[in-house]
Order: C-alpha cells, then sequence, then structure tokens
C-alpha cells in the first residue's frame, strides 16, 4: 500500500506533498483508496461532502465502528500525517481477517476530505460540514489564493457543492470512532513507548493580522516619510515568540501575504496568519490577547492600520473517557504496562466529530517529532505496532 501511495501528489524538488483538496492528486488519492477498499470486497461510497466511506456490513444497521484519517496534505507536507491512519485502518482489517475475526458491528473506513485546509485555508472542511460545524454558505464563500471558490473547485472535480451540508443521519450510524496518527511531538519518542492514547485536543485557531500602510517607492522615500506595514509585522512575529514562551503555549506566524510584493516598493499591506494553541482556554486567550495588543501599538508606532480577524477556531475537546479508558484497557491488557495517555496541540477529524459520536485517538511513535514537512517519519516496526494495536482496539469494538 505504501509503495502504491508513496509517489501520489509528491513534489520531485521538495520531495514532499502537495495532496490539496478537489486537485488532481487529490483524485489520484481518492482513486487509491476506491481501489484498496474493491480489492477487500469492501462497500465504497463518498458521501456529499467529499468523504469516502468504505463499509464492510450495513452501516443502516447503526452502531457501526469507524477508522480511518485524511490522505490531504498541507503543502510540501510529510508522507505519514493522514495516510498512515487509512493505511493502518486497511492492513488492521487484514489482520482481524486473518484472525479470522467475526464482526459483530458494522465496520467503517474513511478518507475524510480537506482535513489539512492547505487550499481553503480553513482545517477539517469535510468533517465540519459533515458535523454541521460549517454551513453551506460558508463554505461556499471560501477561496484559494487563485480566488477559485470551494464550489467550483468541487464542480470542476466532478462533485455537486449544492449537496454539501450537516449529515446527522450518517453520524448516527457511528457507535464509535477511532483515528490513528502519527505523533506530531516526541513525547512517545522520550518515554520510549510505540503506541500511544490520546487524551485530548488543545483549544487553537488561526487569526489574519492585516497591517495597512502606503505604498511607495523604496529608492526615493525618505525612512521618516514611510508609513511600511513590514515593520510592525516583524515586531509582531517576535512578539508572538515572547507571549507563547510566557504562557508554555505555541504562537507561529506561518504564513504571509505582501501587496505589491516588488523588491523595489515599501508595501502597502502585509497580511500575516497566526497559529496559536494551548493546554487551556485562559493560556490561548493570554497568547492571542497578548500578541493583538503588541501588534497595534506597533502599527501606531509606524503609523499603519490593523485589522485582526479570527478566521476559524476550535475549543478543547475532551476525548470519550470511556472509550479512552477502553483503548487503553485493550492494549495493555497482554502486557500488564500502562498505555501512555497524551495531549496533542494538533487538530484532528476525531475531534470535530467528538461532539456527534464517541470518539478515540491512537498514536504512532516519530522519532524526530517532525511533521508537517518532509523530514515527518515513523519506522516501520513502530506503523506495524500501531496497526497491531489499532487491530487489537478494533477487535474488541467490533468483534465477538
Amino acid at each position: 500500500m505504501w509503495r502504491d501511495l508513496a509517489p501520489l501528489g509528491r513534489h520531485a524538488e521538495s520531495g514532499g506533498y502537495r495532496r490539496h483538496a478537489w486537485t488532481g492528486a487529490d483524485a489520484d488519492c481518492r482513486a487509491w483508496f476506491t481501489a484498496q477498499a474493491e480489492a477487500r470486497g469492501l462497500v465504497c461510497e463518498t458521501d456529499r461532502n467529499g468523504n469516502q466511506w468504505a463499509w464492510l456490513g450495513d452501516p443502516a444497521a447503526g452502531d457501526a465502528v469507524v477508522t480511518g484519517s485524511h490522505l490531504d496534505s498541507v503543502p510540501d507536507g510529510g508522507a505519514f500525517d493522514g495516510p498512515l491512519g487509512v493505511v493502518s485502518a486497511f492492513a488492521a482489517l487484514d489482520e482481524l481477517r486473518s484472525r479470522g475475526a467475526e464482526f459483530r458491528r458494522p465496520l467503517g473506513l474513511v478518507n475524510f476530505g480537506d482535513e489539512e485546509g492547505a487550499r481553503f485555508g480553513l482545517a477539517c472542511v469535510g468533517s465540519r460540514l459533515t458535523a454541521g460545524h460549517l454551513t453551506v454558505e460558508q463554505a461556499h464563500r471560501l477561496t484559494d489564493g487563485d480566488g477559485i471558490t470551494l464550489p467550483r473547485a468541487m464542480e470542476a472535480a466532478g462533485y455537486d457543492p449544492d449537496a454539501i451540508g450537516a449529515d446527522p443521519g450518517r453520524l448516527a450510524r457511528i457507535g464509535a470512532f477511532v483515528e490513528l496518527h502519527v505523533e506530531q511531538g516526541r513525547a512517545l519518542d522520550l518515554s520510549g513507548d510505540r503506541v500511544g492514547v490520546a487524551s485530548a485536543i488543545w483549544p487553537h485557531g488561526r487569526w489574519r493580522f492585516d497591517f495597512r500602510g502606503e505604498a511607495n517607492h523604496a529608492g526615493t522615500t525618505r525612512l521618516v516619510d514611510r508609513r511600511d506595514p513590514m515593520l510592525p509585522y516583524a515586531e509582531t512575529v517576535l512578539a508572538a515568540r515572547r507571549e507563547a514562551e510566557l504562557a508554555g503555549a505555541v504562537a507561529t506566524f506561518g504564513k504571509i501575504s505582501v501587496e505589491p510584493n516588488g523588491v523595489n516598493a515599501v508595501p502597502s499591506l502585509v497580511r500575516g496568519w497566526l497559529d496559536s494553541r494551548a493546554a487551556d482556554q485562559p493560556r490561548l486567550d493570554q497568547v492571542v490577547g497578548g500578541v493583538e495588543k503588541a501588534a497595534r501599538e506597533y502599527a501606531a508606532a509606524h503609523g499603519v492600520d490593523l485589522d485582526v480577524v479570527r478566521e476559524s477556531f476550535t475549543p478543547v475537546v475532551e476525548f470519550d473517557h470511556a472509550l479512552r479508558d477502553e483503548l487503553a484497557r485493550v492494549l495493555g491488557k497482554d502486557t500488564g504496562l500502562t498505555v501512555p495517555v497524551l495531549g496533542t496541540g494538533a487538530g484532528h477529524d476525531a475531534g470535530i466529530l467528538s461532539g456527534s459520536v464517541p470518539t478515540a485517538m491512537l498514536f504512532v511513535r516519530n522519532p524526530t517529532g517532525v511533521s508537517h514537512s518532509p523530514a515527518e517519519f515513523a519506522a516501520e516496526d513502530d506503523c506495524v505496532a500501531g496497526v497491531r494495536a489499532l487491530a487489537d482496539v478494533l477487535e474488541g469494538l467490533a468483534c465477538s
């Protein structure tokens, strides 16, 4: 499966993946999912929000156990973030069949669409739509960097954008959702464990900072006469680092847009996106509030206007305690060892669905802690341990 999936959407120069929603690479990944499902005799369908489902048993029976993740990527992302969960879902089914397991509940494997938000700027679009966290009107207003709207992109890929929307009937059929994911950090590497269980997802969000100054000639405009928005933006980047350190949180300006974007021009607009995450809401509020306060002071000092817009936000997600504890029990029953329970600052489809169905997550060790990068890595024996752990969990939940 890895050999078939690895070339899809991989950029030759960077070595990273560009599997963005509703593109050719996305279509290739969807075709791969369908082929894997059909090869196992599963019934494959795509819901109206673009999420792919593969079923063993009749989902209409209800109380289904579902596992999977996503196949799209951030710009020049790694091979494991998302795909490991999908590949492991198929491999876990193979493992259960080799054990002769008999299923008493329907089993679903899923590939959620547009999880990373790389193209339209909003993460987990497929699961947000399904859970009703994103309205049709909001989704139709999403636009990529080339000005292409989400509806136009969906139509170009052969899907109906007017059909999207909340799907409570589908979610009502699911009794539990377990998502396996490569750890995006080094907690398991430091503890020496191959697999861990998620406790919660930190509250997190994205804020857009628009610094508006005055375009002018870089060679003839005196420094004292300039209203250069790049200066308060640069100071705000440093302020974000300071505020994050003070709160024990994280904050990153990882994306920037400049107008008119000329080497010999003082910018008229610098737009930067802040991503911030913290273990609890008060610390996140402290970071974002501190960054915005500093940004406004810097902007005023340089004669620059500032608008701050919250583009997305996800509150803290506590995974279903009973399901989480069941995962830990199943994974530790043969060894008697305590399974690590980890919090995470990364958002996931499991977090979006947690308000609608019981959800849980398994993490597989990442020896470098690097993610959202071509250097992202998980060793083969750790991936195999993850598959076996997922199979054990699915057997406990779905089999007699």
